[in-house]
């Protein structure tokens, strides 16, 4: 999600910090999901951010709302919070012919419901099925989401989303870690099917969202600087930070919470 923000717009300067210490998130409840993300938001917010993005479809699901409506509202009313799903449901509905988009998330993403209640909104005549993928974020954070086991569950995912409707035109990746197994997705998917990951998409939002918004644009600096942080070893991050972002960069250790 960031080199993708970062390609789209370069001018901005950019604190991301990655909670590894929590990750992953999608297994967690909804109350802890929102401590979690609360506590990562305020941190921000104390660095002087004025707009956060929650780049986590888990913590847009479970935590963006509660935030927005009441933490944002009783306390931090100059600032904004802003989820991936949005933006996302919004437009998915321009790419399906069929009407019928499956959407590949962490247990949190589904089980929240989130995306068939956005999409309905914005597309009420299209059909939404979820597949939950459990074992997706953790053979990536793992590196082995080019092995062979990647392929038994990517296929195993893949199978069971499409046998809930054989009229599946569009698939989202509704997870930031997924991105990295597009060949993958690719290779299992029938040709006709497009697959789609949020990067782009939440970036070129974000641009219109700040073209909109000037009052929130002119409390962003413009360096064109890059800063990472991460709650856990900032070596194995590190060690990260090239297959995520495109090219290695170093972290800080920073404790939330």
């Amino acid at each position: 999600m960031l080199k993708e923000l970062v390609h789209t717009l370069p001018q901005y300067d950019y604190l991301y910090l990655g909670d590894n210490a929590r990750a992953p998130y999608g297994t967690r409840s909804f109350e802890t999901v929102y401590k979690y993300t609360l506590q990562a938001v305020q941190w921000f917010f104390g660095q002087g951010c004025s707009l956060v993005i929650l780049a986590c479809n888990t913590a847009s699901a479970k935590a963006l709302r509660t935030i927005q409506q009441n933490d944002l509202i009783s306390k931090f009313q100059e600032k904004r919070v802003l989820g991936v799903i949005r933006p996302t449901t919004e437009i998915i509905g321009n790419y399906s012919k069929t009407g019928n988009v499956g959407i590949l998330g962490t247990n949190g993403t589904v089980q929240s419901g989130s995306y068939p209640i956005e999409i309905a909104k914005y597309f009420p005549g299209v059909k939404v099925f979820q597949q939950a993928c459990p074992l997706l974020v953790p053979l990536v954070e793992n590196n082995e989401y080019e092995s062979p086991g990647a392929d038994y569950f990517i296929k195993k995912y893949i199978d069971e989303l499409l046998t809930q409707s054989d009229q599946i035109d569009t698939i989202l990746l509704a997870c930031t870690h997924y991105p990295l197994l597009m060949a993958k997705f690719k290779k299992f998917c029938p040709p006709h099917i497009m697959i789609l990951s949020q990067g782009e998409i939440v970036a070129n939002s974000l641009s219109l969202y700040l073209h909109r918004h000037p009052e929130i644009d002119s409390k962003c600096s413009k360096n064109g600087t890059i800063e990472l942080y991460t709650t856990d070893s900032k070596d194995d991050f590190d060690r990260h930070t090239a297959t995520f972002f495109g090219k290695a960069l170093n972290s800080k250790h920073v404790q939330v919470g």
